[in-house]
């Protein structure tokens, strides 16, 4: 693709890589577009829907003239897999932090697990977690948890529109949720955990599709680099 290519606009199906934040994958082409594109430093790029260093998969980036397009694809339903942890819970719902509480799982079974899946299916009330981006009194949720801060996190809509077990192998339990724009699975993990008389905790995540795009399609920042070389 030319210069002109990238500044009328363009949609790079991005595989981002698991401790890679959001921010950084950007920031890499857009260096690479600057120096071995020669794109003008101040061209127009960035991303359609944040993914948290602990998750891997789909980022949508846009340049050029596309960046308009960028909340009209946020808007899109997304798709995922990953894993919960049942029996334990972490202050951020994921790996970010240490377990903080263990919680029985004897009477977990794979009929239960499944019976559980429907009350989360359609427009459910949702508490992101405290160690979130979202701004509460102009202070990021997650400035106040490390600080030791208790706050009170108001619940939201969102809408769960497809939900699926794929693997059951206590502790672990594998899934499939197609959701609307918003929905952190680290809060479903947390709730399905509470659901089923437990905890969870959510240990691996992967955004495969946003609307109509497929992570399949989708390179890393590594091979977008090589492409650019030959």
């Amino acid at each position: 693709m030319t210069t002109e290519d990238y500044l009328e606009g363009q949609i790079l199906l991005i595989d981002k890589p698991l401790h890679f934040t959001s921010f950084q994958a950007v920031n890499k082409l857009k260096y690479l577009l600057i120096n071995k594109v020669g794109l003008p430093k101040k061209f127009k790029i960035g991303h359609a829907g944040t993914l948290d260093p602990l998750a891997s998969g789909l980022l949508l980036i846009c340049t050029g003239k596309f960046t308009k397009r960028i909340s009209e694809l946020q808007g899109q339903a997304k798709e995922y897999t990953g894993t919960f942890h049942i029996g334990a819970t972490t202050p951020s719902y994921d790996l970010e932090t240490e377990v903080d509480q263990h919680f029985p799982t004897a009477h977990i079974t794979e009929i239960l697990i499944h019976e559980t899946v429907p009350q989360f299916l359609g427009e459910i009330d949702q508490k992101p977690p405290i160690f979130s981006a979202i701004k509460k009194e102009g202070v990021r949720l997650y400035e106040h948890a490390r600080a030791g801060e208790s706050v009170e996190i108001a619940s939201r809509k969102t809408t769960i529109h497809e939900f699926e077990i794929t693997r059951i192998a206590l502790p672990e339990v594998d899934f499939r949720v197609v959701c609307s724009k918003g929905t952190y699975i680290r809060s479903l993990a947390f709730d399905f955990g509470k659901a089923l008389a437990s905890g969870a905790h959510l240990t691996a995540l992967r955004r495969t599709k946003i609307g109509d795009y497929d992570v399949l399609n989708a390179i890393t920042p590594a091979i977008f680099e090589e492409r650019l070389s030959t």
